[in-house]
């Protein structure tokens, strides 16, 4: 508890609805970054944005069950709420963060009528039944309780953002800012899950970025990018011993398969061990 009043002279923590809509009553420029806790530098990333453009800043930490279609996935999610409001604490950047509980935000009475178009169903959505569904029900609500001017969200996952953007701006008046991968050292793309990984297991990603990046290099010297990629793809799980969902070349303005380098990124979903990632690049 002293804990909580201490990080509430630096942020306000929002436990619930009434709290939500009080606080946030007099404001008209908010700033909106979801996550679902883990908070790292890419996050930061986007509260930097936030606070560059937007008067007030909101963070909410929600680990939303209704987007994992595995639920040891959902079991094994990192998370460590008190690690996280002293991240954002640290920052003096929030001003907000937003703890919903199931309750705030779903009425179980009420079955989401949300569903994928067929063309949409590539990518993650084709492995993960569900996966975005719950992601675009989850964002609905929070945007329709929050209210903000515009979200944040991070490009490593473009398929999400992509199918976000396209979702709430036909239903709010809001605008979603993409905002750049952030990698470490080794050009790993941050994120939650990669806390998941052993230090064996990052430098075998470190490996296959730098694989990606060659490969990336030399397409624009091949005529069927995709049956190439197909090829690279059964030799990568044989040198690094790791599966492959996914390796294909997408124009980024409508998610086709591509079979050129303008407006194209190569999309990435694979398993390290039994940690799922993604990248694009």
């Amino acid at each position: 508890m002293f804990y909580l009043f201490y990080i509430l002279i630096q942020m306000k923590i929002l436990l619930n609805n009434k709290a939500l809509f009080k606080s946030l009553r007099p404001f008209n420029d908010i700033g909106f970054v979801p996550t679902m806790g883990g908070i790292h530098d890419g996050h930061l990333s986007l509260i930097n944005r936030s606070k560059k453009i937007c008067n007030k800043t909101i963070v909410s930490i929600f680990v939303n069950p209704k987007q994992f279609n595995n639920k040891k996935d959902l079991i094994s999610y990192p998370s460590n709420f008190k690690r996280d409001l002293s991240i954002l604490k640290k920052t003096k950047k929030v001003d907000f963060v937003y703890l919903p509980k199931f309750n705030d935000i779903y009425d179980d009475t009420k079955k989401s009528k949300i569903s994928l178009d067929q063309k949409d169903k590539i990518l993650c959505a084709r492995y993960r039944k569900g996966h975005f569904e719950g992601v675009l029900d989850v964002m609905n609500k929070l945007t329709s309780l929050i209210n903000p001017s515009k979200i944040f969200m991070g490009k490593k996952d473009l398929q999400q953002l992509y199918l976000v953007k396209n979702y709430l701006i036909k239903r709010f008046k809001i605008k979603i800012i993409g905002c750049k991968t952030i990698r470490d050292s080794k050009g790993i793309a941050l994120s939650s899950r990669i806390n998941l990984l052993n230090e064996f297991e990052l430098n075998k990603v470190g490996q296959l970025v730098q694989i990606i990046k060659k490969i990336k290099r030399n397409l624009k010297y091949r005529k069927n990018i995709n049956e190439f990629l197909n090829i690279k793809k059964k030799e990568i799980q044989r040198k690094l011993k790791i599966k492959i969902e996914y390796f294909e070349l997408r124009n980024i303005k409508n998610f086709h398969l591509s079979n050129n380098l303008k407006n194209s990124k190569i999309f990435i979903a694979y398993y390290i061990n039994k940690v799922r990632l993604i990248d694009n690049f």
